[in-house]
């Protein structure tokens, strides 16, 4: 029924925030025309968390080892915005993109949808 999800980060600083998409996390991606990248992202998965507040969304891009991918993404330039702090659910962490938007990192302690079969 469905093939993909769309995700969209809104920024002040679209070109710069490609290029680092690009180029520091290395992410594959086509050229939608006129330099508008698309970028691929490894499988996902949704959440539905209860609130009290306005109802929000987030994104956050999972690691198998957020040690490695924290010291891999620093030396290719990332700032390190948020250093590791271990969750309930897992390890998390944080780069800043060149536009000043923090990226959550994390890996995770629960299992995860991404590789299950389908119900």
């Amino acid at each position: 029924m469905f093939s993909g999800a769309h995700v969209i980060l809104y920024t002040r600083d679209a070109e710069a925030d490609r290029a680092f998409l690009k180029d520091v996390v290395g992410f594959e991606h086509v050229d939608a025309g006129g330099g508008w990248l698309i970028f691929k992202l490894p499988p996902a998965e949704i959440a539905v968390h209860p609130t009290t507040d306005e109802p929000k969304h987030e994104v956050y891009l999972m690691c198998d080892d957020l040690t490695q991918t924290l010291t891999t993404l620093e030396d290719r330039g990332a700032e390190i915005s948020r250093a590791i702090t271990e969750q309930t659910w897992g390890l998390l962490a944080a780069v800043r993109l060149p536009s000043g938007t923090e990226l959550p990192l994390y890996q995770p302690s629960h299992p995860t949808a991404h590789g299950a079969s389908p119900r």
